[in-house]
């Protein structure tokens, strides 16, 4: 496995201000990945509920912890699915966040 790619992990939470409006914060959290397509059988199923999975990044499981986003080359991706392999990896499969 080459974990050759950099991605940035990011944990979102919510704080309120004084007048009740939701503020994102975020905090980034960079680790090494291994780039992979999405096999085409799960871009369709994928597709057909909506969904447009676009990348696959493998890292180690132990790295990653249950964050919603990622990001990768300056793109914000949301991931959609999480596959825990028996080799100690996940995969985060991810689509582009898109108007945000």
């Amino acid at each position: 496995m080459r974990f050759d790619s950099v991605i940035d992990l990011i944990q979102v939470t919510y704080t309120e201000d004084e007048i009740g409006n939701q503020i994102e914060d975020t905090e980034k959290r960079q680790t090494f990945a291994e780039k992979k397509s999405v096999r085409q059988s799960e871009f369709y199923q994928a597709s057909m509920a909506g969904l447009k999975p676009e990348i696959t990044f493998v890292l180690w499981v132990h790295e990653y912890k249950g964050e919603p986003k990622l990001e990768y080359e300056g793109k914000t991706y949301t991931i959609i699915r999480t596959y825990e392999r028996k080799d100690k990896t996940i995969e985060l499969t991810c689509e582009v966040k898109t108007g945000g």
